[in-house]
């Protein structure tokens, strides 16, 4: 289910490079579920921030002032959307976000209720992440089937590789250069292949 091109993107976004994380990151990207994340070393935080940072994408927690009317905000406007310190519990308020209850107007226009008010219009480019620091969060049923739990804890294997790039970044910066150099120019490549398969 993974796209070459768009797997590379993620890599230079920061998401680690082994499997467990790829296949994460398809998980977060294409479930039909909106994703929470358990991601108590900030993985999937930083990859999200680094991917959706040209997209303005808004930043907000549950216990923030006005939460809501940023929330609003980006379904109105189709602009990503990551919610962050999740608890074990989601406030009732995005339900309708999380179980998909748009609804086509008569107008032809999707649009969306939210809390009591009226129906907004549903922006096309709007996406929703969450994430947990919790390392082991015990989520009640009623949570589990409104999103797709994705587990972002390092493996063993990602770690290794981690660490590997940390030595290599201290010890040989201009081998770190001329690699990060190639993933760009591979990612390129792969992007101008795909267009011209096309």
């Amino acid at each position: 289910m993974g796209d070459p091109v768009q797997i590379s993107e993620w890599n230079m976004n920061q998401l680690p490079s082994d499997s467990v994380s790829l296949e994460n990151g398809i998980l977060t990207t294409k479930a039909e579920r909106w994703g929470l994340c358990i991601d108590p070393q900030e993985q999937a935080n930083k990859w999200l921030k680094n991917m959706y940072k040209h997209e303005d994408m808004r930043l907000v927690t549950f216990g923030t002032d006005n939460w809501l009317r940023v929330v609003t905000d980006c379904v109105y406007n189709g602009k990503p959307l990551l919610i962050e310190d999740v608890q074990e519990n989601i406030d009732p308020s995005i339900d309708s976000i999380l179980l998909h209850q748009e609804f086509l107007d008569e107008d032809g226009t999707w649009k969306i209720k939210l809390d009591k008010e009226e129906p907004y219009p549903f922006g096309e480019g709007f996406k929703l992440f969450m994430t947990t620091k919790m390392p082991n969060p015990h989520y009640p049923p009623e949570v589990c089937i409104k999103v797709t739990l994705i587990n972002f804890t390092v493996t063993v294997n990602g770690l290794e590789e981690q660490l590997l790039g940390d030595v290599v970044v201290k010890e040989k910066p201009e081998v770190e250069a001329k690699r990060l150099e190639i993933v760009i120019s591979m990612d390129r490549d792969q992007k101008t292949l795909k267009s011209i398969e096309n």
